[in-house]
């Protein structure tokens, strides 16, 4: 996902500094970071950029930081989705809620929306 980059208020993003949640979507993030888009097609470039030493892999020395001359939003390939009020999403929503396989004996009931990505595929 792409977040707005914020202070402790969460009124104080502008819009100005953008990030990627690169690694595993549950983070407590929902609810607490405005999300302004997705991405589908390209993470590969992102993660393969060194982490910082800083906490949480922030850059910390200016010799640590990558610019990023260019990000495209509204990829030039078209895309399909699932589409969020069909009989199919909502069995997948509710398998990626409630596990059922043998490890889990109690099942979660629910889940935030960051651990529902929607399904996409390149259009053919």
């Amino acid at each position: 996902m792409v977040g707005v980059g914020r202070n402790l208020a969460p009124d104080t993003g502008t819009g100005a500094e953008l990030y990627v949640v690169n690694g595993h979507a549950p983070r407590h993030l929902d609810r607490n970071i405005a999300l302004v888009g997705r991405v589908i097609d390209g993470i590969e470039a992102l993660t393969s950029l060194p982490r910082g030493t800083g906490t949480l892999g922030f850059y910390e020395q200016p010799g640590e930081r990558r610019v990023i001359t260019a990000v495209r939003a509204g990829a030039p390939k078209r895309w399909q989705s699932l589409k969020t009020d069909s009989a199919a999403f909502a069995a997948y929503a509710d398998a990626r809620a409630n596990r059922r396989d043998s490890f889990f004996n109690r099942p979660a009931g629910g889940a935030d929306i960051c651990n529902v990505p929607v399904p996409v595929r390149a259009a053919p």
